[in-house]
């Protein structure tokens, strides 16, 4: 099969890559849409990231597609169903898993390389796509459930202000979500002045530039924000995120870091202020959510897929990240 292959840092190729076994208990899906995460440029980088990268391997893992065939022992699943697929396997047996906590799970792996024509997952990691959402929406399901995740953890109270660090792809699927927990005040912060008109579009009350000084010394001084989420990884971001909280706030940290990277805190700071300081991974158990949300209706899917691509323009759009940096694009697999 036809797959955009990583074989190192910075060396991302379209190439024939063997197509998985189906086994007892798997299902064989034809991809149809693949995002490109921040997670996929780490990796092109050669930065750390969720599970241990094992070269060559296909990128990708947010996507949608449909039931190409079944193995022995799968029921529920037709050839032809759409679908998608949660990439994150636990195996429900070691203690995490026990706990509730298969983000955790000493056996964990994943199952999902996406940016290829075919993937071959557990059953249990397969997903229907509801009727009436389209399958570009569709592969939205997975970044999706990692922000609901974030966003369980902020624990949004309704009439609360919020402040949101970062407007990029999962920025803009995150105000959707504060949105809807019924915060009482968004504040996004931004560098991008250009992203200011979706912001407002998307329900921010206000758009500031963490750069400007002035507007965010303001916005400290007479906004006590209750909660904030950081969307970005990177270290002024997180200062930022930190400096903007109130007293009593909680602070999630979603986007991904370095592993280098230390954090910027004055622990005077949160002290004084009695912060609760959080960290958020992956998306346990919120895959159905996901999907729920999406066919409700109460999400406007379309306004954060900013371009679509087809295989053979990744790596240029990896070297060069000229449409990731506006918005989530989606990577048009045809087989």
């Amino acid at each position: 099969m036809k797959a955009v292959v990583l074989y190192g840092p910075h060396d991302a190729r379209l190439a024939d890559f063997p197509v998985a076994p189906v086994t007892p208990g798997t299902v064989k899906v034809a991809v149809a849409w693949c995002g490109i995460c921040g997670s996929d440029l780490h990796k092109f980088d050669g930065k750390k990231n969720t599970h241990p990268i094992k070269y060559p391997v296909p990128l990708g893992h947010e996507i949608s597609g449909y039931v190409a065939e079944v193995g022995e022992g799968v029921t529920g699943y037709a050839v032809g169903d759409p679908v998608t697929v949660d990439p994150n396997w636990s195996c429900g047996k070691c203690s995490f898993c026990q706990k509730g906590m298969p983000s955790f799970c000493e056996n964990a792996r994943g199952v999902v390389k996406g940016m290829a024509e075919f993937v071959v997952a557990p059953v249990e990691n397969v997903y229907h796509v509801p009727a009436g959402v389209d399958m570009r929406a569709a592969a939205l399901a997975e970044p999706l459930s990692c922000c609901l995740h974030g966003i369980d953890l902020l624990a949004i109270q309704p009439g609360q202000k919020v402040a949101l660090v970062g407007f990029g792809a999962i920025g803009a699927m995150m105000l959707q979500l504060i949105r809807l927990a019924g915060a009482g005040e968004i504040i996004v912060l931004e560098t991008n002045e250009s992203k200011r008109e979706a912001a407002l579009g998307m329900g921010a009350s206000r758009f500031l530039s963490p750069a400007d000084e002035a507007a965010v010394a303001e916005l400290v001084a007479t906004t006590n924000i209750d909660r904030v989420i950081e969307c970005v990884g990177i270290s002024p971001a997180q200062k930022t995120a930190l400096r903007v909280a109130g007293k009593g706030a909680t602070v999630v940290l979603f986007g991904v870091a370095d592993e280098a990277d230390l954090l910027p805190v004055s622990v005077y700071d949160a002290f004084t202020k009695e912060l609760t300081i959080k960290t958020s991974f992956v998306n346990p158990r919120t895959t159905q959510r996901a999907l729920d949300l999406l066919a409700s209706g109460a999400l406007e899917p379309e306004k954060l897929i900013s371009g679509t691509l087809q295989m053979d323009e990744v790596e240029e759009e990896l070297r060069t990240r000229t449409n990731v940096r506006a918005g989530k694009v989606l990577v048009e697999i045809k087989a």
